[in-house]
């Protein structure tokens, strides 16, 4: 993708539009860490916030958002179900709960964040009644698989707009990601970094010294210039800042090539591969 800026969308198959760098906010604690870190993103000129249940910092989040001084519908809110609250009815209220937190009108996006046996399709079916009655824009999931949403897809006629996974030139998760885009699903890659296990790895180092750039800003540029959106996360400024400094340069054919060719399916977070 060339021509990228800081405010470049994805185009969503419910007609809205997300952009393709995010903020995340894994792990940053609720109380002042998170409010700090995403009050520093908004400045740098994010314009997509990650959060969700589980990470029980949405008050935080939300404040900042709703204290930024940008208007509303400039930022991109994304937040998630937990898994202890999936099922139809539980849902309904944990999205109220979340909604709650957060302190705003509506979310952006809503997400399933695991494919929990036995209660994912009730979940499904509950985050439909959820942006039927409007205070949610679009609705997706995460950690699926294709065959995950193979089953989402055979017994709903509602498409997830988005797909939130693990995902990086270390697990280049090619036959999902195609399976995403030839059904109109966009991927968002979590920990793009790989919580920093791979930064000092030579094909990155070289690419960078070669850009000027760092092993972090290869890794979320290879991201974006996929089509897949990333959504970074740090509580220090410096590395907010240098992780939105994406757009004065680019990847060639060549290091896309060199990238491509690391995968060796290195997750370092949770593995949904196994889940029925």
């Amino acid at each position: 993708m060339n021509g990228l800026r800081i405010d470049t969308t994805l185009r969503l198959n419910d007609g809205t539009e997300m952009p393709l760098l995010g903020f995340g906010t894994y792990q940053i604690p609720n109380g002042g860490s998170c409010l700090r870190a995403v009050r520093h993103a908004l400045e740098v000129g994010y314009r997509h916030i990650d959060t969700a249940a589980l990470y029980g910092n949405e008050e935080d989040v939300g404040r900042a958002v709703r204290e930024s001084g940008i208007a509303r519908e400039k930022i991109y809110v994304t937040t998630k179900l937990w898994n202890s609250d999936q099922g139809y009815a539980s849902a309904l209220k944990a999205f109220d709960r979340s909604l709650n937190r957060l302190g705003l009108d509506y979310i952006d996006l809503y997400l399933i964040h695991w494919p929990e046996p036995g209660r994912r399709a009730e979940s499904w079916r509950a985050l439909q009644e959820i942006r039927r009655r409007g205070h949610c824009r679009s609705i997706g999931v995460s950690n699926y698989t294709i065959p995950h949403l193979e089953e989402l897809l055979r017994d709903s006629e509602v498409v997830p707009v988005n797909n939130q996974v693990e995902f990086s030139p270390f697990l280049h998760q090619r036959k999902l990601l195609d399976f995403c885009t030839g059904r109109g699903i966009t991927l968002t890659a979590y920990c793009p970094l790989t919580h920093g296990d791979k930064l000092r790895h030579r094909v990155l180092v070289e690419i960078g010294r070669k850009h000027a750039k760092t092993s972090a800003q290869v890794l979320l540029r290879w991201a974006l210039q996929r089509g897949v959106a990333a959504i970074p996360k740090s509580s220090r400024p410096q590395r907010i800042e240098e992780n939105a400094a994406l757009y004065d340069f680019g990847l060639d054919a060549d290091d896309m090539v060199r990238l491509d060719a690391l995968d060796e399916n290195y997750r370092t977070s949770w593995d949904p591969t196994h889940v029925r």
